[in-house]
């Protein structure tokens, strides 16, 4: 499968947390390759977005959401690593955070990383996913343009694919914009339990 180039992480958040859904986030675990497709993704933005890491500026632990687009940029909430890949056109600031995917490859490795077997509650949501995937903060900052990293995107089954958005979840203050995009109909997508606060 062809793996994304650095210029698709390269623009605005939004339109990059689109063009994830559908694509197939993979994580190799020595010998063992865990995938799934991407249905559910959140766009954050600077200074300017009240939710995002980077509010109230620059620091060391959202340092690389200032970065080049391409990397991880992992940090927990809760108890649970959050998955996000940093995009944004040049000189600016971002990232996507992957909130769900269907799982494909590896289940069954899955299943005894979360210790469940309720298919569509084993990746619905960033936390579940990070940990199906056995993905943690080892991994912040690595490339997922590069075909040997132990986390990669690349292109999913060619298929049509129907976009719904939402207001990001979770969130106490949020921007006007809907920000939260996931594939209508899927049964791994999350399930928000509360509308969050616009702005």
């Amino acid at each position: 499968m062809k793996i994304f180039e650095r210029k698709f992480y390269e623009g605005d958040p939004a339109a990059v947390a689109k063009a994830l859904l559908g694509k197939i986030l993979v994580r190799k675990v020595y010998s063992k390759i865990l995938s799934g497709k991407i249905v559910e993704t959140e766009a954050y933005y600077g200074e300017q977005d009240p939710a995002s890491r980077a509010y109230k500026g620059r620091m060391k632990f959202n340092e690389l959401m200032y970065a080049e687009p391409g990397r991880t940029f992992i940090y927990m909430v809760h108890g649970n690593w959050l998955l996000n890949i940093v995009a944004h056109f040049k000189g600016e600031v971002g990232a996507v955070l992957i909130r769900a995917v269907e799982p494909i490859l590896g289940i069954e490795v899955m299943v005894k990383n979360r210790e469940v077997e309720n298919f569509h509650s084993l990746t619905n949501g960033p936390g579940k996913l990070s940990k199906a995937l056995a993905i943690t903060k080892d991994l912040n900052g690595i490339d997922v343009t590069k075909r040997k990293s132990e986390l990669r995107v690349t292109e999913g089954k060619e298929e049509e694919i129907e976009i719904s958005s939402s207001h990001r979840i979770g969130v106490r203050v949020d921007l006007p914009q809907e920000l939260r995009f996931f594939i209508r109909e899927n049964k791994l997508v999350s399930r928000a339990r509360r509308n969050p606060r616009r702005k």
